[in-house]
């Protein structure tokens, strides 16, 4: 094994190691959210320095690698790969601390029920980062697909909190700072996917070379890049 693909094994393993931390940083801060546990909420806010730490760690171990002059196509497009992730990984973190700010500062006066349908939308995204996480650990091309078709259905979550949160706020059920603070979350959880289908992106990109394409009817095969 060269002294190249060792480094690049390596910087591959942390990678990996971060997306388990960020998923569990994410699951952490739905939770407090669900349970109003402010303790819960300030060691999601606390465990963002290491995730920031090891985010500027894994961009600085990269840089030497592409400045080995490397030919291979895919071992270019693996660094690559993990510049761009580990960017993903690190937004996904800040998504999930807005989330816990949210709690320490106004869970001990949050006593609207959260909407159901605000469950399902979190579960979901939580499944999304676990299967991208795994998608990037295997390089399984066909669950980063699967993650990415299940994109539009968050997006249709959000569009149902929305329109929920809007008649319960007329008919006096939710005050305005509770659906205010709603929408704040349910913006974060969106992000979290959107993160979640770029890193399916990047992977099925790495192992195949092709574009993936999100045109507005919705998601498609990807294609070869033109030549």
């Amino acid at each position: 094994m060269t002294t190249f693909a060792k480094k690049l094994g390596r910087l591959r393993n942390d990678l990996v190691t971060q997306g388990h931390r960020v998923y569990e940083q994410t699951l952490r801060a739905v939770e407090c959210y669900f349970d109003r546990d402010l303790e819960k909420a300030s060691a999601v806010i606390d465990g963002d320095e290491i995730i920031d730490r090891v985010d500027v760690e894994i961009e600085r171990a990269s840089i030497p690698l592409l400045a080995t002059g490397e030919a291979d196509e895919h071992q270019i497009r693996s660094v690559l790969t993990i510049v761009k992730v580990n960017n993903e990984l690190e937004r996904s973190a800040d998504c999930a601390v807005d989330i816990a700010e949210v709690v320490r500062k106004y869970g001990d006066i949050m006593v609207e029920e959260v909407p159901a349908t605000f469950r399902v939308m979190a579960n979901s995204v939580i499944g999304m980062l676990r299967d991208a996480n795994r998608a990037l650990e295997e390089l399984n091309v066909g669950l980063a697909e699967q993650v990415l078709k299940f994109d539009d259905t968050v997006t249709s979550f959000k569009h149902e909190i929305g329109i929920d949160a809007e008649k319960k706020l007329a008919a006096g059920e939710f005050s305005v700072s509770f659906a205010f603070r709603l929408r704040t979350v349910t913006a974060s959880l969106e992000r979290i996917a959107d993160h979640c289908t770029n890193i399916c992106e990047q992977v099925i990109y790495l192992e195949s070379g092709k574009i993936v394409r999100h045109l507005p009817e919705g998601w498609t095969t990807p294609e070869l890049p033109k030549s």
